[in-house]
């Protein structure tokens, strides 16, 4: 992966800022079913289907974006920690990262082929809405783990 398309090493640390408050506020709206009042508010919508009004297009609408911002956290704080720059950003990194992306793809397409053969209606529904954020999740997770081993593989050696 070339690095030059990578954020820089900063952006790793705003991406471990922005997780906490998108995780608490994802926790808090999707178990508890929290919205804040203070985040209903009248938004453009390409399309809106409202039990009560019927669809709608192209038309602004009352709405809490409260899941939205969640939502909207999460993925930029997952993708500034997972493509961000390392301190020291070298081949052998660059090879791990691709490696942790391909074997990201693979489990999540894998996840989704299982999901589409087996689960329906908005049990199907719910796991679409994860796979927003399992790829993402799934590349952090196996490439701390890769450079965790390298870097004590590294320190054996010394």
């Amino acid at each position: 992966m070339n690095s030059r398309f990578l954020f820089p090493y900063k952006f790793k640390i705003a991406g471990l800022v922005l997780l906490l408050p998108g995780l608490a506020l994802a926790i808090l709206n999707f178990f508890f079913n929290y919205e804040s009042s203070f985040l209903d508010w009248k938004v453009f919508a390409i399309a809106d289907a409202s039990f009560l009004r019927g669809d709608v297009y192209f038309q602004m609408v009352e709405n809490n974006v409260t899941n939205e911002l969640a939502g909207l956290l999460l993925i930029f704080s997952l993708v500034f920690i997972a493509f961000s720059r390392e301190k020291q950003e070298d081949e052998l990194i660059s090879k791990i990262r691709l490696e942790s992306l391909l074997w990201a793809t693979y489990i999540n397409y894998a996840v989704l082929i299982v999901s589409l053969i087996f689960l329906y209606n908005f049990a199907f529904l719910w796991v679409l809405i994860f796979n927003m954020f399992t790829l993402l999740v799934i590349f952090i997770i196996r490439y701390y783990i890769m450079l965790a081993k390298m870097k004590r593989g590294l320190k054996n050696e010394e």
